[in-house]
C-alpha cells in the first residue's frame, strides 16, 4: 500500500506587476514534480485579493474571498516553500499581510525560504526578516536556503534555470524539507 504523498505548498509572496519571483516559484514547482511521494500545490498571492488584515482567519466573518482556501492549503500542507523577492531591503508587505492571517496554521510546519532579488545579494535581508517572523509563528524554518541573485539573468520567463547551479541548490533544499516533513508527519 502506497503512503499518502507529502503535501508541499509553494507560496509566491509578491503581487507586484512585472514581478520576476514567479519564475522561481515555477522552477520550484518543476523541481518538486520530480520527487516521488510529493504532491505540490502553488498559492500565488497575486491571484488572491487579500485586504489588509484586521483579524485572523477564524475570527473574521465573513472571511475575504480566497482566505479560507489559502488557510486550508496552509493548514493541509506538510511543508511550505515561500518564494519572496526583496523590496527595499525587506520582504513584500503583501506577504507579511498574508502571514498575519495565519499564525496558528504555521505552528510546527517545516518552511523553506527562497529569496529573490534583481541585484547581487539574492534577498538576504528579506530572508533574515522572514526567519524572525516565521520562528515567532512557530514554524520550523530550514537552515538551508536558496538566495537568487540577478533573477532576470538567472531564470527564463518559463521558470527554466539559466544558471544550472540553482538546480543543485534547490534540489538540496527540497530534499532536506521533504526529509523533515516526513519525520514530523511520522
Amino acid at each position: 500500500m502506497a503512503s499518502t504523498p507529502l503535501r508541499v505548498l509553494v507560496i509566491t509572496g509578491s503581487v507586484r506587476r512585472g514581478r520576476l519571483s514567479d519564475r522561481v516559484s515555477t522552477f520550484v514547482m518543476q523541481r518538486l514534480a520530480r520527487l516521488d511521494g510529493v504532491a505540490a500545490e502553488l498559492a500565488d498571492l497575486g491571484a488572491i485579493d487579500l485586504p489588509v488584515m484586521e483579524e485572523r482567519l477564524g475570527r473574521i466573518d465573513p472571511p475575504p474571498p480566497g482566505l479560507v482556501e489559502l488557510g486550508a492549503a496552509i493548514e493541509g500542507a506538510d511543508a511550505i516553500v515561500i518564494v519572496s523577492p526583496e523590496y527595499n531591503h525587506g520582504y513584500p508587505g503583501a506577504l507579511k499581510n498574508a502571514l498575519d492571517y495565519f499564525l496558528p496554521q504555521f505552528k510546527r510546519t517545516p518552511v523553506a525560504l527562497v529569496t529573490v532579488s534583481g541585484g547581487g545579494h539574492g534577498g538576504v535581508n528579506a530572508w533574515a526578516q522572514l526567519v524572525t517572523v516565521l520562528v515567532y509563528m512557530g514554524a520550523f524554518v530550514l537552515p538551508q536556503t536558496v538566495a537568487v541573485a540577478k533573477v532576470q539573468d538567472s531564470f527564463a520567463a518559463d521558470g527554466t534555470a539559466i544558471d544550472p547551479a540553482y538546480e543543485k541548490r534547490v534540489d538540496g533544499m527540497l530534499a532536506e524539507l521533504v526529509w523533515l516533513a516526513g519525520r514530523l508527519r511520522d
